[in-house]
């Protein structure tokens, strides 16, 4: 499985893999992941856009990193960039870059992410979130089109390889127009799907050890602990089992982790099966966004902390369970 802690170097007390990709270790313990991340190797040996998608927290920037360390582009730059981090006026100057003057408090001209990744590869992460009239400007870019920077005069060429993650179905985004189909085809020439920590259970226990041994190298894990944290279907993934074992270890009164030292924060084991078809995981996700903001009194941008999602993100999913009870309550299918 695949961690996107440090580098440090931990001994681990479980048969797999450790790698560290662009100062990241992963940890390869299951079969299903020891062949994802083979392939990888062949698909970062091409030119191809790479589109990256699996649920949040499921490791998809590790894979994207992977994909940029095993290229021939990996001495080039590496450049990241979440596109539900900035606001949408701020998001052409990070991607495109602005002259001086361009705009109140443009104060000096800035190159932007495309050209700092120049001969190497940008990451854009969470990219269903872009606006229309970026994705146009997006697609231009990767089709080769040189692009002016904001207030620029002078055109600008880059040769960047586009790699680009998502936990939604751009699929869906295409067919209800939220998402430009041309710009979905030039993204996916390569699809990689990062499959859910529940699907891949034999990288819960290295995984785990992993996290301990990050926090404190002394302490162990229960065989008891370790049955429990397996058949939890850990609905955040990676980053739920590094904030329970860590939020376990921290409480803990020995040197042990017991069973009873884990909490789960979201959803108890008895309460989902482990290996969920995407219609139940659909009503999963909605009880943990309502639950949330039941917790912190509806405040939303509290809540897309807590559920490690952009309040952007939050905002779109409550509009589309909006307009689902209205079809319901109207007899649309």
């Amino acid at each position: 499985m695949l961690d996107w802690s440090d580098s440090k170097e931990v001994t681990m007390r479980s048969e797999h893999e450790n790698r560290v990709v662009l100062g990241m270790t992963a940890v390869v313990a299951s079969e299903r992941m020891s062949h994802l991340m083979g392939q990888v190797e062949r698909i970062a040996r091409s030119n191809a856009s790479v589109l990256i998608t699996g649920e949040s927290g499921s490791g998809k920037e590790m894979i994207a990193r992977a994909v940029h360390h095993y290229s021939l582009r990996s001495s080039k730059p590496w450049v990241d960039l979440s596109c539900a981090a900035l606001p949408d006026q701020l998001l052409e100057s990070e991607l495109f870059g602005h002259e001086k003057g361009a705009f109140s408090g443009a104060e000096a001209a800035k190159p932007g992410l495309f050209e700092l990744a120049h001969q190497g590869t940008i990451f854009l992460d969470e990219v269903a979130e872009l606006e229309p009239r970026m994705q146009v400007k997006l697609l231009r870019v990767l089709d080769g089109v040189p692009y002016y920077r904001l207030g620029g005069v002078k055109k600008v060429s880059v040769d960047v390889r586009v790699v680009a993650a998502t936990n939604q179905n751009l699929e869906r985004a295409v067919g209800s127009g939220r998402f430009r189909g041309d710009l979905y085809h030039r993204l996916s020439q390569v699809t990689v799907s990062v499959p859910p920590l529940r699907a891949r259970r034999e990288d819960i226990g290295p995984l785990a050890e992993y996290f301990l041994a990050q926090h404190d190298p002394g302490m162990t894990l229960s065989a008891g602990a370790l049955a429990r944290l397996e058949s939890h279907p850990w609905p955040g993934n990676i980053r739920e089992l590094r904030n329970t074992v860590v939020h376990a270890a921290v409480l803990a009164d020995g040197r042990e982790l017991g069973a009873g030292d884990l909490r789960f924060r979201t959803m108890s084991p008895e309460r989902v099966s482990p290996v969920e078809p995407e219609a139940n995981l659909d009503v999963m996700e909605r009880r943990m966004i309502f639950e949330a903001l039941s917790k912190v009194g509806g405040h939303q941008q509290r809540a897309a902390e807590q559920l490690g999602i952009s309040r952007r993100t939050l905002s779109r999913k409550l509009k589309l369970y909006q307009t689902e009870s209205s079809r319901e309550h109207v007899g649309v299918a």
